[in-house]
């Protein structure tokens, strides 16, 4: 929908960045140098397909190289254009910084619809994009390293790791060049979850502070709560299902791109899941009401409205009819500008893209990190764990036997306990530290100075900060 006046994404993006600082003591020189992106290159290729040449355009932006290498995504979508590639990479900037991953900002997306064509020619068409960038090295495991975004998976990163194989056989860190692989292919277990998952953790933690909790005029904790999820692909999938399935939320609407599902009761997500994959939408799903109009749902009744979908679906048109109490963020830029002031206004807290979508750059980082160590995690230290564990376990079953205690361990501790962390477990608890660590550093700030009202504006102080200490340090 388009509003008169509303800031575009770009400059939704720009105006939160001075809102914050405007609370910092920067130099006009130095905002400027974070501001700015340093380079976008434009690609226009061609490939043979259906026996005529379709020219194809491109995009990969990089905002910051005060880190390399730099890392974003890259998205298949007839949507992408320059400026929105520009304002998703100055998001990874704030966003690697904020959860203190060691990279600077970028993003990619080529202008196509993946559906408009098969298999073998989106693979084609793929490999020529990557081979345009990767010879400029716009791909490359040290200094620009890409994953998947809207419109892109595994398979895709798969072709494009491929491709950079060829074209530098000698380069034994190959797979480091992009992240979001499949697990056969060099990737890591847990990285598709990701994103889903780090929505699911950081609502745990905003959840284990009741002084944040009350500031959404809500309380307890997440059991129970009333959820609206916009946006059903990976992300809002993994979301729903992790906080339906293990912290007993209630999935009360799923909106898709066909019209959104309402059950007051709780919707059950696999079984929608299922159905999608099926029928290609939601509509006509068993059991459940049908909008057909799927955006009017995001102004139900809720506790947390999730929108995990495209940018700007929260914007001045509908911000002010908004019931939720609480939204985070699990698409990058769902909120405008316009709309983050009457959400502000009306006391809605929000847990903001910065912060809340970064599961995949976390556990893209493991997958780099893992890449360039060439061994899996977990395979050093994993059975040592056990061994341990089951010196432990023997020997208090031996002081229970000698003393006639006549106690014995539940199997179900004794078997989980016995256990050592394998790849995923390590994945999920170095994610889990990072979401508790990042929101705990916004907390700081959003509580501690009284002229920062939101966490928004306080997860863009924490990162333009680190981002100007970087700076500072290589004599900026």
């Amino acid at each position: 929908m388009t509003v008169k006046d509303e800031p575009g994404f770009r400059d939704s993006v720009d105006l939160m960045f001075s809102r914050a600082v405007r609370l910092m003591d920067l130099s006009p020189g130095l905002e400027q140098k974070i501001r700015v992106c340093n380079s976008t290159y434009t690609v226009r290729f061609g490939v043979r397909l259906r026996g005529k040449i379709e020219t194809f355009t491109g995009y990969r932006s990089v905002h910051s190289e005060h880190m390399e290498p730099v890392k974003g995504g890259i998205r298949f979508a007839l949507s992408v254009s320059q400026d929105e590639v520009e304002a998703l990479a100055a998001l990874m900037t704030y966003k690697c910084a904020l959860v203190e991953t060691p990279f600077g900002g970028s993003k990619g997306g080529l202008c196509i619809n993946p559906r408009d064509w098969d298999e073998h020619e989106l693979e084609q068409i793929t490999r020529r994009f990557a081979y345009e960038l990767i010879k400029r090295d716009l791909i490359h495991p040290a200094q620009n390293v890409p994953a998947p975004d809207m419109g892109t998976g595994e398979r895709e990163m798969a072709w494009i790791a491929d491709q950079y194989a060829r074209m530098n056989t000698t380069d034994i860190n190959a797979k480091a060049c992009v992240t979001g692989k499949p697990p056969h292919a060099g990737g890591i277990q847990g990285r598709v979850e990701a994103t889903g998952r780090g929505v699911q953790f950081a609502l745990r933690e905003f959840f284990r502070h009741p002084d944040d909790v009350s500031r959404a005029r809500l309380a307890g904790g997440l059991e129970g709560k009333r959820i609206i999820v916009q946006g059903f692909g990976n992300v809002g999938y993994h979301a729903a299902k992790f906080l339906s399935e293990e912290d007993g939320a209630l999935i009360t609407a799923i909106i898709e791109h066909d019209g959104a599902l309402v059950d007051p009761r709780g919707l059950n997500v696999e079984e929608v899941k299922q159905w999608v994959l099926r029928q290609g939408g939601v509509k006509g799903f068993p059991g459940a009401t049908f909008v057909a109009e799927g955006s009017r749902v995001l102004e139900y009744e809720c506790d947390i409205l999730i929108p995990a979908a495209m940018e700007g679906v929260l914007h001045k048109g509908n911000a002010a009819a908004v019931k939720a109490p609480l939204i985070i963020e699990a698409a990058n830029g769902p909120t405008t500008f316009g709309a983050d002031e009457i959400l502000r206004q009306k006391g809605c807290v929000i847990i903001p893209d910065l912060y809340a979508n970064a599961g995949g750059v976390t556990v893209s980082y493991f997958e780099w990190v893992k890449n360039l160590s060439h061994i899996r995690f977990g395979r050093m230290q994993r059975r040592a764990e056990e061994a341990r564990s089951r010196l432990l376990v023997e020997e208090l079953e031996r002081l229970s036997a000698d003393k006639g205690l006549g106690w014995t361990m539940a199997r179900d501790f004794k078997d989980k306990f016995l256990t050592g962390s394998d790849e995923l477990a390590l994945v999920r608890s170095g994610l889990d530290d990072t979401m508790r660590t990042a929101y705990q550093s916004m907390r700081e700030i959003w509580r501690g100075r009284d002229e920062v009202e939101d966490l928004r504006t306080s997860a863009y102080i924490v990162a333009i900060d680190r981002v100007a200490k970087t700076y500072r340090s290589k004599g900026l």
